[in-house]
């Protein structure tokens, strides 16, 4: 086994959706959550003073968005598809923040959000992040997603080293994530070079 770390991270190799439509329409969902642009960890900071910085979890859920652009499903898993299913298991930490990937695109499919309790309405699911209030069954839920061609994300400690794809990790108080490439091409998923480049790791290898 093998773990690359990225030293140079530059998130603009990344094409972040349209940000500001996600924003606006996350604050017609919810009076609590901001208004902002949400260049996510662009260093170049473009928010009115009287804006708020973008939270965790609206990072990480551009980031799920975003992870449906730069991998490659196999094609049987595509076939009969109209839409792009991101899912969360167990107890929900984004809130309405999720809803704002809502109805973008990825590859023609309209993004649908669920969320989800039970493992058996997880086969829709192309994303599926797991919340760490399901850590304790981490072993179950990644022994019954095997082979299933589902990308598996979380932000509970060692996910990846335990089986798990992509790990959300905070790195200079900044949410960044590594991935563990065999966990993933295991499935058959391909992960673009373009987003290995942006991970802070990348672990390869028998």
């Amino acid at each position: 086994m093998e773990k690359v770390t990225n030293q140079h991270f530059d998130a603009t190799s990344l094409e972040w959706p349209s940000l500001r439509n996600m924003t606006l329409r996350s604050a017609r969902v919810s009076r609590f959550v901001p208004i902002t642009m949400l260049w996510v960890l662009v260093a170049v900071a473009t928010l009115p003073a009287q804006q708020s910085n973008p939270t965790e979890y609206q990072v990480k859920a551009a980031y799920l968005y975003n992870f449906g652009k730069f991998v490659q499903w196999p094609v049987q898993a595509n076939a009969t598809d109209d839409v792009f299913t991101i899912c969360v298991l167990g107890q929900d930490p984004f809130g309405a923040t999720i809803e704002t990937i809502a109805g973008e695109s990825i590859n023609r499919r309209k993004v649908v959000v669920e969320r989800i309790a039970k493992l058996h309405e997880t086969p829709s699911c192309r994303i599926l992040f797991i919340s760490s209030s399901e850590e304790k069954r981490l072993k179950e839920i990644l022994a019954t997603l095997d082979q299933t061609s589902i990308l598996t994300v979380s932000d509970m400690p060692h996910f990846t080293g335990r089986g798990g794809m992509i790990q959300f990790v905070m790195a200079a108080n900044k949410v960044r994530f590594e991935v563990n490439l065999r966990n993933a091409e295991r499935n058959g998923l391909t992960l673009s070079s373009q987003l290995l480049k942006v991970a802070l790791t990348v672990t390869t290898g028998s």
